[in-house]
């Protein structure tokens, strides 16, 4: 275990209230991201072709954030 004077030494409950801010911030951009694809089918199905690169954009970066806050659960779990 390591010392409590250890400025990286985060205990057991604030880790746990870390990552359920996480979960919930992750659960958030999914149901962007899938709002995100509803609404573009929508559009190109209704013959809207403009929308499909920024919502590649978008999508991408979400993508990206979540990639982000899955990196720093790993760091966050060392």
């Amino acid at each position: 275990m390591r010392a409590h004077r250890d400025r990286r030494y985060i205990p057991r409950f604030q880790r746990t209230t870390i990552l359920l801010g996480i979960l919930c911030v992750v659960v958030l951009i999914v149901v962007v991201q899938l709002w995100l694809l509803t609404a573009t089918m929508n559009a190109y199905l209704g013959g809207e072709r403009d929308l499909l690169l920024a919502a590649l954009i978008v999508s991408a970066l979400c993508f990206a954030l979540n990639l982000g806050l899955l990196r720093y659960v790993y760091k966050l779990d060392r």
